[in-house]
């Protein structure tokens, strides 16, 4: 890898790594008599989607899966991910294939 990939690759996952902390100590400093509102479950390819959208480029599927895990805590399975990703490709929602196991968001 060239050095300024390396770079980014760093500085997007502390982007992420960074991100889930702060909303564990968002989490931690809410009341604890306050109502809490349903949690919404989150699909996985929209957690892929987020993760692509914060990295602003296209990952390769190890990657997304790394960051999906440091972001919203789930290890994705590989097979099952990847066949969700090419349905959406077939279909021209949100991803496109842009290389071998490698997505990107499509242009909005």
């Amino acid at each position: 890898m060239e050095e300024e990939n390396i770079k980014d690759v760093i500085l997007d996952t502390m982007v992420a790594s960074l991100d889930a902390q702060l909303k564990a100590v968002k989490r931690l400093r809410g009341k604890p008599d306050q109502e809490k509102s349903p949690k919404r479950r989150i699909s996985q390819v929209d957690m892929v989607y987020d993760v692509l959208k914060m990295a602003g480029k296209e990952l390769h599927i190890s990657e997304i899966i790394d960051r999906v895990e440091i972001v919203h805590g789930v290890r994705l399975e590989r097979e099952s991910i990847v066949s969700a990703l090419i349905k959406k490709v077939r279909k021209g929602d949100r991803f496109s294939k842009v290389g071998k196991n490698t997505f990107a968001l499509l242009k909005e």
